[in-house]
């Protein structure tokens, strides 16, 4: 009787650890395919990853709220809507509701590709600031505008902008 229970209890033993082994390599399984799912990003500025990265729809509530000289850091997912075609100094997102947002980069640290368009994710500081009629022909100029749309620009505006120290481009 005692060599009974004794075989048994081995028995379930090696059943259970068999049981564990086939778990472990499922989830080994699981963690590689997801691994394989990451989207594949061209970085840009200080290295940064997407996590926790704000849409565009959730930001533009924030930009809502902010005033002229307001500041918030933040990461946010956004579409390319234009890059400066002299050399990718700036950027413009859409952030829905027909909201622009020009992205500059920190400290004119790194630029962006002329032909960049796609889904980004950038990182830095967002404001809302009251842009110069001659920062506005410059900006129109480097957009490539016409000098009769140029000389259109005859006020000031309101702009949201983003200075960012990270991008991921995507592939």
């Amino acid at each position: 009787m005692k060599n009974i229970l004794s075989l048994l209890l081995i028995t379930v033993l090696v059943v259970s650890c068999k049981n564990d082994t086939k778990k472990a390599e499922e989830i080994q399984e699981i963690e590689v395919k997801e691994m394989s799912e990451e989207i594949a990003y061209n970085s840009y500025g200080e290295k940064i990853t997407d996590a926790d990265a704000l849409t565009s729809e959730r930001m533009l509530q924030y930009y809502d709220a902010m005033k002229v000289g307001d500041t918030l850091n933040a990461k946010v997912r956004g579409n390319i809507t234009e890059v400066c075609s002299k050399k990718g100094c700036w950027m413009k997102l859409d952030m829905g509701n027909g909201k622009i947002v020009r992205v500059t980069f920190k400290d004119y640290g790194f630029f962006m590709p002329l032909d960049a368009t796609g889904e980004v994710v950038i990182n830095g500081k967002a404001f809302v600031k009251e842009t110069s009629v001659e920062d506005l022909k410059h900006y129109a100029e480097d957009a490539g505008e016409t000098p009769e749309e140029i000389a259109k620009i005859t006020e000031p505006e309101v702009t949201l902008s983003f200075e960012a120290d990270g991008v991921l481009l995507k592939q």
